[in-house]
């Protein structure tokens, strides 16, 4: 049994949804990073994602586009990202996602990605903008190196295909709660629950949802209909803003663990 399939049993027996926290590596900078998870993670993280920073990150809001431009500017590499992976995995049993888009990876190297993730501790990958039809090259190494690859359902994703994706599905399934980039929406669909519940049915992994989730009050009534909450652009909302990098910390743990509370 795997990190993730561990912390989902155990979240389950617990009768809780699994609290699932992005974050930009480097922003400002990797060592600080390493410190703000570090911090998420006792404060009630359950599973970390590693933002990649990426010159053109498509899937996000303002936020992350400004984290992620902050983090290239302060020299972050996804080499670099993996090496703050293993000292955390030194220290830390929490699963860790490594969110990207395709275009990171391929420059590293398919293979060489998959080899030195599974070396630094990670446990899958989320990568944005990589159709479910196109995994045929990725998908193979992060299996040889006992990586899972975490399918991304949008909202509009009909149906029948949502279906035939998560099927097939490893770690858990995320499911995106509005249209639109990470951190834009202010309610979420009005079909989600029911589409949730359906994904739930077909997928043999939990099904996390994710975007535009800011608070303890919005991701309650998510908690009925699926197995975990994701939040990001909240988190390094708190991380940007801030003039005093160490309230930024503060107050991204503070929000961390107001959330992981009602998630009970």
């Amino acid at each position: 049994m795997n990190r993730l399939s561990k912390t989902f049993d155990k979240c389950k027996a617990e009768n809780r949804n699994a609290l699932v926290i992005y974050v930009t590596m480097g922003c400002p900078d990797l060592d600080t990073s390493e410190c703000l998870l570090m911090d998420i993670i006792d404060a009630g993280a359950d599973i970390i994602e590693l933002g990649v920073p990426f010159s053109d990150p498509m899937a996000d809001g303002v936020v992350i586009q400004e984290s992620a431009r902050q983090a290239l500017l302060s020299g972050t590499t996804l080499k670099g990202v993996l090496e703050k992976a293993k000292n955390i995995r030194q220290h830390s049993e929490t699963p860790m996602i490594l969110f990207s888009y395709y275009n990171v990876i391929l420059s590293y190297g398919v293979e060489k990605l998959a080899a030195d993730a599974a070396t630094a501790g990670i446990d899958g990958l989320l990568v944005v903008d990589l159709p479910f039809e196109h995994g045929g090259e990725l998908i193979p190494a992060l299996d040889k190196h006992g990586l899972c690859l975490i399918p991304l359902i949008a909202p509009t994703t009909p149906l029948d295909r949502a279906v035939r994706i998560v099927r097939g599905a490893k770690g858990f399934v995320y499911s995106i709660t509005s249209k639109g980039v990470t951190g834009g929406g202010t309610t979420f669909d009005t079909d989600l629950e029911e589409r949730m519940k359906k994904l739930r049915a077909a997928s043999p992994v939990p099904v996390v949802a994710g975007f535009g989730i800011d608070s303890a009050e919005k991701a309650k009534p998510l908690t009925r209909f699926s197995d975990g909450i994701v939040v990001g652009s909240a988190i390094m909302r708190k991380i940007n803003e801030c003039t005093d990098i160490e309230q930024g910390i503060f107050e991204a743990v503070e929000l961390t663990s107001k959330i992981a509370k009602v998630l009970k």
